[in-house]
């Protein structure tokens, strides 16, 4: 699948190794190559952890393909109501290539 039609639009990545990016998504490639715009990591801490999750800007970012585990189009209202740095969850894991 091509992703060609969420250019412009604001997604959320998930990487190879688990962090997790929102932005626009200025530029992609037949090699899942990735260019965001305005990207925000966020952070979410497990519940047993004192420290809030936060959310780290990055400005313009550059994914490489072989780091794409996952990308999809944000709901912007739904996620404009979330307080991210509240949240908290499970560690995402890795990618395991076999």
């Amino acid at each position: 699948m091509s992703l060609q039609p969420y250019v412009n639009k604001k997604v959320l990545v998930i990487t190879a190794d688990g962090r997790t990016l929102t932005g626009n998504l200025l530029s992609c490639d037949q090699l899942t190559n990735l260019v965001l715009g305005q990207t925000i990591e966020r952070v979410i801490r497990p519940s047993d952890d004192p420290e809030p999750s936060t959310e780290v800007s990055h400005g313009l970012y550059l994914i490489r393909g072989e780091n794409v585990a996952i990308c999809g189009l944000v709901d912007e209202d739904l996620d404009g109501q979330i307080e991210w740095t509240r949240v908290r969850g499970s560690v995402v894991g890795g990618v395991k290539h076999v």
